[in-house]
């Protein structure tokens, strides 16, 4: 049994006309039998795909070719089925929304800290941390005493 690949990606980058992308995005991803979502704004693209191994490998060397789009990460997962029905390529004023269009994640950013650091990080007297997740998310990873 073929397994179908699943990615979902997301990369921050400025496209000077996220317009003239979604045609030519959604042809490929319709020729190479990729299904699922994408959102592209002016700030970048966002969205989960499945397909064929081959499929996806194509999408996504496309999307790496995109100005500004060489280092797109993904993370993959496999289903038994395809799990869309069909492609869509929206155009929207921002791929995570926030309500501030205009401001550039790839400008303000923290620093990336490693797992094994985590813990003396929070520790540290001038650091708060401020939980963000929902309802859903606090549930299904929480620890005994959090």
């Amino acid at each position: 049994m073929t397994k179908t690949t699943v990615a979902a990606l997301y990369h921050f980058t400025r496209f000077a006309d996220p317009a003239a992308l979604r045609g030519p995005l959604h042809d490929l991803c319709n020729a190479q039998g990729v299904k699922g979502s994408l959102l592209i704004a002016a700030e970048g693209i966002n969205g989960t795909i499945a397909g064929t191994r081959g499929g996806i490998n194509t999408v996504l060397a496309y999307l790496r070719a995109l100005p500004g789009c060489a280092d797109l990460e993904h993370k993959e997962s496999l289903a038994s089925e395809m799990p869309f029905l069909r492609m869509k390529v929206k155009l929207k004023k921002e791929i995570v929304t926030m309500g501030q269009p205009h401001v550039d994640p790839t400008l303000n950013v923290g620093n990336y800290v490693m797992p094994e650091d985590w813990n003396a990080l929070i520790s540290q007297d001038d650091v708060v941390l401020i939980d963000t997740r929902n309802d859903y998310e606090f549930s299904i990873g929480s620890f005994e005493g959090d």
